[in-house]
């Protein structure tokens, strides 16, 4: 895989918000392979000519087959105050997907927990009894009904692993693409999830900051388009 080029959707001297593309991880691949932290450093690195390491925070991530908006800090208090906004939930996330089959309700909640399946070495839904599980919750809004699946804004409250991908593949409507959790469809590039928007409190300036990633070129093909 070429590295891809950095998609710049804001920067100031305390942020750095990016594009993740499909394929590619967030931070710690194994065997040297490029991540989206490394071409952050290297691109702030580049842009200020500076010395030595760079510093960035990573504040949001992504799984690897999943695009849209990373957030990095680029000072340690920007950092720490970014974590507090998450942790606390006030940052508002939302997602889109292609989720297979037509969804219904058009517009509904899910509540379930999670847990990790040692042996299988992935994310399962779990009873409440179960050793560390932990209550996942999301709001969903169906968009649009496209090739008899369905195009689906997603308001996660939760921010556990994988999350999104287990719940809607739970409640039978695994995400186009999505082969670990279910999916029967392919999809041009990664899984059909994209990180569309997140809103922030600015951790210095103190505005509000909404940033959304374009829908990528794979979306489009599959006949996607953002409504006016």
């Amino acid at each position: 895989m070429p590295t891809p080029k950095l998609k710049i959707l804001y920067k100031d001297n305390h942020l750095l918000a990016v594009v993740k593309p499909a394929g590619l991880a967030t931070m710690g691949a194994a065997d040297k392979k490029p991540t989206l932290l490394a071409l952050a450093k290297n691109y702030i690195k580049r842009q200020h000519n500076k010395p030595g390491n760079v510093y960035l925070g990573v504040v949001s991530r992504l799984d690897a087959q999943v695009t849209g908006v990373v957030l990095f800090a680029r000072t340690s208090k920007a950092a720490a105050r970014l974590t507090k906004q998450f942790r606390t939930h006030a940052v508002e996330k939302v997602y889109w997907a292609l989720v297979a089959g037509v969804l219904e309700p058009a517009e509904a909640a899910f509540e379930d927990y999670l847990g990790k399946d040692e042996q299988f070495r992935r994310m399962r839904i779990v009873g409440v009894n179960f050793p560390g599980a932990k209550k996942a919750k999301l709001s969903y809004k169906r968009l649009k009904i496209i090739r008899n699946h369905s195009l689906v804004e997603i308001m996660p409250e939760t921010g556990r692993k994988h999350q999104i991908r287990l719940q809607f593949a739970h409640h039978g409507h695994p995400i186009l693409g999505d082969i670990k959790y279910g999916s029967q469809q392919s999809f041009p590039e990664g899984i059909a999830l994209h990180a569309r928007r997140l809103a922030i409190t600015h951790p210095v300036k103190g505005h509000r900051l909404i940033l959304e990633a374009p829908l990528p070129d794979a979306w489009h093909r599959w006949g996607v388009s953002v409504p006016s």
